[in-house]
């Protein structure tokens, strides 16, 4: 993408097809700012293994820990590589050192470096004790010879590349029973004895059961390091055999696929990536969209190779493929040849179910494991240049939504206008970027806010009554309701029925009632916010027979309405984990500034030369934090930022919020 280019980072994953060795690689490269986590869960969604890049100068970083634990959690097994050896600064020991303390994984050392900084010219291969120098001539780095460390020539490194053999022989025979035995057995006297194949294949083992991380180090800049981590890459990490779905045994060999990512071409219209799982995909076939419940038809079938694409006639399960023709669907969609086989396997799903006692609705979660998609934290008003674009306006967001999930449109019920809700500053920017560069439209954004949340302090007992009358019909509906703070978080209200009403409360009505509770808790008094945060009991009900479903709500919604203005309210704003990584001269005034933003300091660690504050931050007062951060350290310094949770404000900084709401609503 132009964006990319122009400000030197990823945006959104792209991904390549490639063959190294007799192996098909299917490589995701995938973007490490914070807006973008989405991109990063949906790619590791399907992933079977994942190389991790570090800057060797600075370790684990910030974002590093939130990419870490998405990979954990969906148990990904993974390869460190320390890239930036050739940058000054740069500390091999450092970043290992970081990766066990922050990371709390055990790295297992598979290369030295050769010099660190300018010095850098390759690395030691531990497991062969070989030496691999990448010379001046080839600046590509495609040229590099391997030698073996000798006696005569590399005494000093032969002896510290054996020390660290050994360690690392230990260190996998304490993680691995099989080779635990091969060493003590035949090779407890000499480990430089132990093959080479057998090291390698407890790697393996130990990097696929998740209890190690294997660590390679290099340039990527220069491709210095890049051949043997390709290497480590077909060694190491999993083949699509050896990973275990759940969800694979009720297909049996059909068609399964997951669709990970949508991008939108000129000519070919949408594009969908899909892992393919089980069974195979042609061109020209019919596939069935279990999340969409629709049959689409794919017209063409292509691999992506960066921005080139070449068109196959078939792919097979473990590849990713690029199909063109498919109209609805949309990231996180499951795929099946057809209707009939996608409800045999939710058949096979429920009698395994039933064997292991557990809800059918569990096996449904298998078969549609989707992506989790983050709550969007700032949103702001978009408005097309005239009022004869704003189709147009709506087309490119419609595109753009179906590509990115995690930016979600709606319409201001109040004013008619549209707002964009996205994951931080950076992302509307880029959202806005892209509708002007690849929809040819001029938009205006309003000024960014801060999506509040409401609750309530003490519990409040309402009832109300509605008696409408409606051509010959009447309708009537008596509530009365308690609204009360719950203990535990929880974002949509939690609903309790006291037993009179429950004993007789047909399905109907109970929809009804829940749909006017949540509608209810959408806007909440003080600020039009969502409600979060509490719970609603029913103490009684009492329905006119013939009454409709809508006024059930409309009186329930009214009565809960009522309810929340009586209460004690409280705004909940944003507050969000802030890391900035500071020379330490700079450290006092970065420290004074985040003290005026309400800031809390946890701590300040040190980095080598720079220092790293952590504390929290409530997200309104970090708006255009990144340029006053630039003013105050002469651009050294960087930050990182991730949701931490809502938390309440004191009344002081609330009373300011609502006077400047309400004083701004008077003007208008």
């Amino acid at each position: 993408m132009a964006q990319e280019r122009e400000r030197g980072i990823t945006i959104q994953s792209a991904a390549v097809t490639f063959d190294w060795k007799g192996y098909r690689v299917n490589l995701i490269d995938t973007p490490g700012h914070v807006d973008f986590t989405l991109e990063v869960e949906r790619c590791l969604r399907v992933l079977d293994g994942a190389v991790a890049v570090f800057d060797a100068s600075a370790g684990v970083e910030a974002q590093t820990l939130t990419v870490w634990r998405q990979a954990d959690k969906h148990k990904i097994p993974r390869i460190c590589f320390l890239n930036k050896m050739d940058k000054t600064g740069a500390s091999f020991k450092y970043a290992v050192e970081s990766i066990r303390e922050k990371l709390k994984a055990k790295p297992l050392l598979l290369q030295l470096p050769l010099g660190e900084g300018k010095a850098f010219k390759g690395v030691v291969d531990v497991v062969s004790k070989e030496k691999l120098l990448w010379n001046r001539p080839s600046e590509d780095g495609k040229d590099f010879e391997r030698k073996s460390l000798l006696e005569t020539s590399d005494a000093e490194l032969l002896k510290e590349t054996t020390e660290a053999r050994n360690d690392l022989i230990e260190q996998i025979a304490d993680l691995d029973d099989e080779f635990a035995d091969l060493v003590l057995g035949e090779f407890s006297e000499n480990f430089d004895l132990l093959p080479t194949e057998k090291l390698q294949a407890a790697i393996h083992r130990v990097t696929l059961a998740q209890t190690a991380v294997p660590v390679l180090c290099g340039s990527a800049l220069k491709n210095k390091g890049v051949q043997p981590l390709l290497d480590a890459i077909t060694m190491y990490l999993p083949s699509p055999e050896e990973r275990k779905y759940e969800f694979l045994q009720w297909y049996k060999g059909d068609l399964c696929a997951l669709a990970f990512k949508v991008l939108h071409d000129k000519q070919r219209g949408p594009l969908v990536f899909m892992r393919i799982y089980s069974g195979m995909i042609k061109p020209q076939s019919a596939i069935y969209n279990i999340n969409g419940n629709c049959t689409e038809r794919v017209s063409r079938l292509l691999l992506p190779f960066a921005d080139q694409h070449i068109e196959i006639p078939s792919l097979t399960a473990g590849n990713i493929a690029l199909t063109v023709g498919l109209k609805h669907t949309a990231t996180g969609d499951t795929i099946a040849s057809s209707k009939s086989s996608a409800l045999a396997a939710a058949r096979r799903a429920g009698r395994e179910g039933e064997k292991q006692h557990r809800q059918n609705n569990e096996a449904e979660r298998l078969l549609l494991a989707g992506v989790e998609i983050p709550e969007p934290v700032f949103f702001c008003t978009i408005e097309p240049p005239s009022v004869a674009r704003q189709p147009d306006l709506d087309y490119a967001l419609k595109c753009l939504q179906r590509e990115d999930p995690s930016l979600k449109v709606k319409q201001d019920p109040d004013s008619g206008q549209t707002v964009l809700c996205g994951m931080g500053e950076l992302h509307i920017e880029i959202i806005h970027d892209r509708i002007k560069r690849e929809y040819g439209l001029e938009t205006y954004l309003g000024p960014l806010q801060v999506a509040y949340r409401e609750t309530i302090l003490n519990a409040v007992r309402a009832t109300d009554t509605l008696d409408r009358t409606l051509g010959d019909k009447r309708h009537l509906v008596t509530v009365d309701l308690e609204v009360k703070p719950t203990e535990t978080p929880s974002v949509t209200p939690i609903i309790k029925y006291a037993p009179s009403v429950s004993e007789d409360l047909p399905k109907v009505s109970q929809e009804a009632i829940e749909n006017g509770i949540h509608s209810a808790c959408l806007q909440g008094p003080l600020l039009g916010s969502p409600i979060q945060d509490v719970a609603i009991t029913l103490h009684s009900l009492i329905i006119h027979p013939g009454t409709s479903t809508t006024m059930i709500s409309a009186c329930v919604s009214r009565c809960i309405q009522k309810a929340l203005k009586k209460a004690d309210k409280q705004v909940l704003e944003p507050l969000m984990n802030l890391e900035v990584t500071v020379m330490g001269d700079y450290l006092s005034p970065v420290l004074a500034d985040l003290a005026q933003r309400r800031g809390t300091i946890q701590e300040i660690q040190t980095r080598q030369e720079n220092k790293i504050v952590i504390g929290f931050v409530p997200l309104a007062e970090i708006m255009g934090y990144s340029t006053v951060l630039r003013t105050l350290t002469s651009g050294s310094a960087t930050f990182a930022l991730e949701l931490c949770n809502y938390q309440a404000m004191n009344p002081q900084d609330q009373a300011t919020l609502l006077g400047r709401r309400s004083g701004l609503n008077q003007v208008l």
